[in-house]
């Protein structure tokens, strides 16, 4: 009998379980359908987010009298601004995540298109940077959008907090200003290619690599082939023309540089670039928002981009496993 009753209890669990993981995918799956109209700007006003947070702790540590005095205080700034009538320009931050590929370009080109369409001559446009470079031309691309606002004669400030090397400072070099932080990473103004070559492991196996072109050098240095002299003096020579543009971007936004001094592939830290002129001033982008919030109402624009369902639900999937996870740890560490 206890037998049965176990078996019994054992079925129905895998049944809860079945039934369980069905709510959650249809779950998923309506919430996907009801974010699925949901792709646009996400715009944010940092002066309201910091002023939030200000009272926020203003409301704990002041006196209850002074609380309310300063509240009184900014209600009449507030008064006397929309009496006067006055507008402060505004400034857009944009954010941009670098990595190999440069696979934010298509958010960023879109992001500034809509910036171009409504910002004025005495707006700003900021760039908090981070990003270690990658592939050549999609770097290019994303250096490009940013051209499209000095362009349009728009002030454009670059910030890095962490790094912009390669082609992070092919970008970076773009704006009328860059500020980055004391410990950020800047420069590596050079090109380098690097691939593994198996043609020995092949020859050991008795392996026949075939390759056919048409077209002196549509290839040159393989993974596979037997690589000449010729080949790698070829690559190298195609680097240097990479680099001789590269060069040529960054001379023509900041002509003061020493690009025999500079251009070498190194990497220099925040204050040690100043030093060069790499970059204008050493300030994090946290102090460059503060500060200019006085002046200016700062909005941060993003583009949330439509994910295909099967990433949404995949993505919600890790996100509940996650979370499990999280409560697996946390009952350990009680324990």
């Amino acid at each position: 009998m206890l037998e049965i009753f176990s078996e019994y209890g054992l079925f129905l669990l895998k049944v809860i379980t079945i039934l369980i993981s069905f709510i959650v995918l249809i779950s998923f799956v309506a919430a996907s359908k009801k974010n699925s109209n949901q792709e646009g700007l996400d715009v944010e006003n940092l002066n309201k987010k910091y002023k939030g947070l200000s009272d926020s702790l203003n409301k704990v540590v002041l006196q209850k009298d002074e609380w309310k005095a300063k509240q009184k205080d900014d209600k009449a700034i507030q008064k006397n601004h929309k009496k006067q009538k006055k507008r402060k320009p505004k400034a857009f931050v944009l954010d941009f995540l670098g990595d190999i590929k440069a696979s934010a370009v298509p958010s960023l080109r879109e992001e500034v298109t809509a910036i171009l369409d409504v910002a004025k001559k005495n707006d700003q446009i900021i760039l908090r940077l981070d990003n270690h470079g990658g592939v050549v031309h999609e770097h290019g691309l994303a250096a490009s959008q940013l051209a499209r606002i000095r362009q349009k004669k728009i002030n454009l400030v670059v910030v890095v907090d962490k790094v912009a090397a390669s082609g992070g400072y092919l970008m970076a070099c773009v704006a009328n200003k860059i500020y980055a932080a004391p410990f950020a990473i800047l420069g590596s103004i050079g090109v380098i290619a690097q691939l593994p070559n198996f043609n020995r492991l092949l020859d050991n196996y008795g392996v026949d690599f075939e390759q056919v072109t048409a077209g002196q050098y549509k290839r040159n240095v393989t993974m596979f082939g037997k690589n000449t002299d010729e080949d790698r003096e070829k690559l190298k020579e195609q680097l240097e023309e990479i680099h001789s543009l590269f060069k040529s971007s960054v001379n023509e936004y900041r002509p003061e540089l020493n690009l025999d001094k500079v251009a070498t592939g190194e990497y220099w830290y925040g204050k040690r670039a100043l030093e060069l002129g790499l970059i204008d001033e050493i300030k994090t982008s946290d102090e460059l928002l503060l500060e200019m919030s006085k002046k200016y109402e700062i909005f941060s624009v993003k583009l949330k981009i439509k994910q295909p369902l099967k990433k949404r639900i995949m993505s919600g999937v890790d996100s509940l496993l996650g979370k499990f996870e999280d409560i697996r740890w946390s009952k350990n560490f009680e324990n």
